[in-house]
């Protein structure tokens, strides 16, 4: 199996991941996603962990490089190309009905976008309050 590469896109953010046969060692912008703070670990782990339940192990090295936007958007741009890479690289249905069926936005990009500002105002919906007295 050659090198299998898959984007996740998340607001601004754009990830794209790379998965090869491995040991299962899975880095985030050439670092380990050991060192990401607990809850971004945690996010990008359970596409990893409903893997690991569903077929017994992930022998797939993953490398996701990602930049743009924020913190958390990019752990779910990357969260999205991790699923997506290893539903690929299996080629399990199972695995795929198993990560829609627990959150769909495991297979399924985000498409909302931050509203454009009007314009006279600051902001994109709420209107200047105005005062007759």
């Amino acid at each position: 199996m050659a090198n299998i590469v898959v984007s996740g896109k998340r607001k601004r953010s754009i990830a794209r991941a790379t998965i090869k046969p491995g040991t299962g060692k899975v880095t985030i912008n050439k670092s380990s996603y050991e060192l990401l703070p607990m809850l971004k670990k945690l996010m990008i782990a359970e596409p990893i962990e409903i893997t690991k339940e569903k077929l017994g192990s992930v022998d797939y090295d993953i490398a996701v490089l990602v930049n743009g936007g924020g913190v958390n958007s990019q752990a779910e741009a990357s969260r999205l190309a991790i699923a997506k890479a290893l539903v690929k690289a299996t080629g399990s249905n199972e695995l795929k009905k198993t990560f829609l069926a627990y959150d769909r936005s495991l297979l399924v990009a985000d498409v909302r976008r931050k509203e454009a500002y009007k314009p006279g105002d600051s902001k994109a919906r709420a209107k200047r309050q105005k005062s007759y007295r």
